[in-house]
């Protein structure tokens, strides 16, 4: 089986990835680990990606789709197929990915899409707060402190947010990334391989939806 998982930030899809990678056996291919695995193995991408790292530059599509194609490639992704989290992030890279998955003959089965109302994750997200003095997580909705402004671990009363988890910098971020996804999820969405999930459910229910969606 051979799927993308897409949802917005705190839509909980690195639970659902890893349900998806336990149950149904396929290899979980993120962004970031391929990165790391093509440049710890010198591949020629990996190579050429570091290069643009070093020096402080974003690296550019074709390195990435390049890196992608590598893993893709390999002979365990033949064997049990794959769950690509984290790509594609822009509609350039969903068309790259049809061309390099017809060049390598592998059909794409499902995009799971885990839905969520963007309002609810701006809760998710800019509920949590961090201890100064001793760096434990707390969020004011699913891990308060037992005492209102109290650290649990240390006693501090030194207790902060970070500029990424204010509500106004999360409902950009949220923005950003609405913008960048609506293409994508057309995309597939044309292409018949869209399974919305409403992710705003307890989890055991996400998941028994997603089992429904991938037999």
């Amino acid at each position: 089986m051979n799927l993308l998982i897409m949802g917005l930030p705190g839509a909980g899809k690195g639970t659902q990835a890893e349900f998806i990678v336990k149950n149904y056996g396929v290899n979980h291919i993120s962004t970031g680990d391929m990165f790391r695995a093509a440049i710890k193995n010198e591949t020629e991408m990996g190579k050429l990606a570091k290069s643009f790292i070093d020096k402080g530059e974003l690296v550019p599509d074709e390195v990435t789709n390049g890196i992608v194609k590598e893993r893709l490639a390999q002979e365990d992704i033949k064997a049990s197929g794959f769950l690509l989290d984290g790509y594609p992030r822009t509609f350039d890279q969903a068309l790259a990915l049809d061309a390099m998955l017809e060049e390598l003959g592998i059909t794409l089965d499902a995009v799971v899409n885990i839905e969520v109302d963007p309002s609810r994750l701006v809760e998710r997200l800019s509920g949590r707060y961090i201890c100064r003095n001793c760096g434990a997580t707390y969020h004011k909705i699913f891990n308060p402190t037992k005492v209102e402004g109290i650290c649990d671990v240390c006693g501090s009363h030194d207790l902060y947010q970070r500029a990424d988890d204010v509500p106004e910098t999360v409902k950009n971020r949220l923005d950003v990334n609405i913008k960048e996804s609506a293409p994508i999820l057309g995309h597939y969405e044309m292409l018949g391989l869209v399974k919305s999930i409403d992710g705003g459910q307890e989890i055991a229910k996400v998941t028994e939806d997603i089992k429904a969606v991938l037999g």
